[in-house]
């Protein structure tokens, strides 16, 4: 007996040993793949004569890069690949003045992008042509309507003979669970202000408000108005044409009929593709081409981010906020996402403040809102930093709304993209009611005793009171009233205005701009100059320089990979319910009083 004990737990040891030896071993590898491929890429880069900018539009286009996240990637499950709108811009600028730089080539494969970042790429290939170097474009199994309105710029658009292009328009899909969430006995009640703060919509209606339809219909109509006049122009169609070819249903037109109405103009496979850009930079049929990426190109480059000790500082704020702080260092992360810890950035902002070397602030935002507390943290610290003397701009990315509105209002002045999504100024609270479902579904009955009447209130066990909801709405109102102030005082208007505007209501950035939530239309580029120019400081003598810092230890590595596996296999099982499982989860993880947009699903 003790024999055979003896050998189970040294088994057991054994087994364990040899665990812990895996993992280290299995680590150490990885370190080695991870750090020898970054190594790697920081070799020189060289730009031979007659090369060509190569940009494939696949995987997802992220804000800017990385750092040691592009090798991470690699290692992902299900990895999309991906490349960073930073890289990009800048690539595009040294592309133009490079003489080694003969054109550029753009590979539709299907990029997973936001609009206004789109509109960023735009116009920096847009910049790119005024070199009068060739752009072309070329697609094989199909264009996409998100390549399309890259591609649109292009001197010439190639087709696979049997190729397809898809230009649809927009549309918005958002999910409503109430009656999901009565079939299972769960209430979520609600105190908001706002008639269009509709993030609350899909747990406590079952279809759409009209006040949201009329919200969605206007912004979708006015991105759309963008989109499709530009992609007309680009390509010298006739608008009204353009709008009866959108709603022909093209995917199903042939690549003849494409070409005939002038969305394409020739068709060839990409063999034959290749040989055309290999005359036209004087490579032999035999040799491969010259293909250079945004990456290789910054990299050659003797001063990609500029020279000078002064710094305009560019700070990401991407992702939801949230109140408090994370551990640890690198990239903030929810679930290999990014978002946007308060405490975090408020600090970030501070050391900003007191680094002499550090002349202007840049906050790009990137965030539909979260945390009310966060929120007001944030808001504070940028006060501070304007206050020192320093100017502060704000570039509003995809979207800056409720929320990373909030942190954006009191900039001195705040640059959107005609095709950023901004406003929701409202304010709402959600605390779920599951007591049906854990009494009767369940059949767990909750006792309770307590010294005072709302001893426990606001748990998910029991309905809130008469009294408890007036105080919760009191709570709502007061906390609207303050953003409303802070929008006001930034903005230079009346706080009644700002309530007029405000509403909750969700706005493109051409009306915002109209309405005065929105200083100047242009991208981060043109938010760099301004402050630049604020601050007096010379073009060239300045460096520009991102914030916060974006590498991972290598632990956070695993962890962020472990948290994408387990990602991945739930939306694989879960498929379109997912999106609904992460709004339930986040009720329960978010602060109770939020600023934060609807989870509009926009299909484009």
């Amino acid at each position: 007996m003790l024999k055979r004990f003896f050998l189970v737990v040294c088994g057991s040891f054994v087994g364990t040993f040899l665990a812990l030896l895996f993992f280290t071993l299995t680590a150490v590898i990885m370190s080695f793949i991870i750090f020898g491929s970054m190594a790697s890429a920081k070799g020189n880069v060289k730009i031979e004569k007659n090369s060509i900018m190569y940009v494939k539009l696949d995987g997802t286009l992220s804000e800017r890069d990385g750092g040691a996240n592009a090798s991470l990637m690699m290692l992902m499950p299900n990895n999309q690949g991906g490349q960073s709108l930073s890289t990009l811009i800048k690539g595009l600028k040294i592309a133009k003045e490079d003489k080694n730089i003969k054109g550029l080539y753009l590979d539709c494969r299907g990029m997973a992008a936001g609009m206004a970042s789109l509109y960023e790429l735009r116009e920096a290939i847009k910049d790119f042509k005024a070199s009068k170097k060739f752009i072309y474009a070329y697609g094989d199994e199909g264009i996409l309507q998100s390549d399309y309105y890259l591609a649109s710029l292009a001197d010439s658009i190639f087709l696979n003979p049997e190729g397809a292009v898809d230009i649809h328009g927009l549309g918005s899909m958002t999910p409503y669970m109430k009656k999901l969430l009565d079939k299972v006995g769960v209430e979520v009640q609600v105190v908001r202000v706002g008639t269009f703060k509709s993030a609350v919509e899909p747990f406590m209606l079952d279809q759409m408000s009209d006040a949201n339809r009329e919200q969605q219909e206007h912004y979708l109509g006015s991105l759309w108005g963008v989109i499709s006049k530009d992609m007309a122009t680009d390509r010298h169609i006739d608008t009204t044409k353009f709008a009866a070819l959108t709603d022909s249903l093209m995917l199903t037109m042939s690549a003849q009929e494409l070409m005939k109405n002038k969305l394409v103009d020739k068709l060839c496979y990409r063999t034959e593709m290749e040989d055309r850009l290999r005359q036209l930079t004087d490579v032999d049929k035999k040799d491969d081409l010259k293909l250079v990426t945004a990456s290789d190109l910054v990299e050659a480059s003797d001063s990609p981010f500029g020279t000078g000790s002064d710094v305009v500082a560019v700070l990401y704020a991407t992702g939801e906020i949230y109140s408090g702080t994370r551990n640890g260092g690198g990239i903030p992360s929810i679930n290999g996402e990014e978002a946007i810890y308060s405490e975090t950035l408020a600090k970030q902002i501070r050391e900003l403040q007191l680094d002499d070397n550090v002349k202007a602030l840049v906050l790009r935002v990137n965030s539909p809102g979260g945390s009310a507390f966060g929120s007001e943290e944030i808001w504070k610290a940028l006060e501070d930093f304007k206050a020192s003397g320093k100017p502060l701009a704000v570039s509003m990315g995809d979207y800056a709304a409720s929320g990373g509105y909030y942190i954006s209002s009191g900039a001195q002045r705040i640059f959107a993209d005609p095709l950023t999504i901004t406003g929701s100024i409202g304010i709402f609270g959600m605390i779920p009611n599951a007591s049906n479902f854990i009494n009767n579904t369940l059949g767990v009955k909750m006792e309770e005793v307590h010294t005072n009447e709302n001893a426990i209130a606001g748990t998910p066990y029991k309905p809130l009171t008469d009294s408890q909801k007036a105080a919760l709405q009191r709570m709502v109102e007061r906390g609207y009233d303050t953003f409303t102030k802070r929008c006001a005082q930034g903005r230079k208007m009346s706080q009644d205005s700002i309530k007029v505007i405000g509403e909750g209501r969700v706005w493109d950035a051409l009306t915002a701009y109209k309405i005065g939530l929105v200083d100047q239309l242009g991208g981060l580029e043109d938010a760099i100059k301004w402050v630049a120019l604020q601050a007096k400081l010379k073009d060239g003598d300045y460096s520009v320089v991102d914030y916060p810092n974006m590498e991972m230890s290598f632990m956070e590595m695993l962890n962020s990979m472990q948290g994408m596996r387990i990602e991945n296999e739930m939306r694989s099982r879960m498929g379109i319910f997912y999106n609904s499982y992460e709004q339930l989860q986040a009720i329960l993880n978010r602060d109770r009083v939020l600023c934060l947009m609807e989870p509009i699903e926009i299909v484009f």
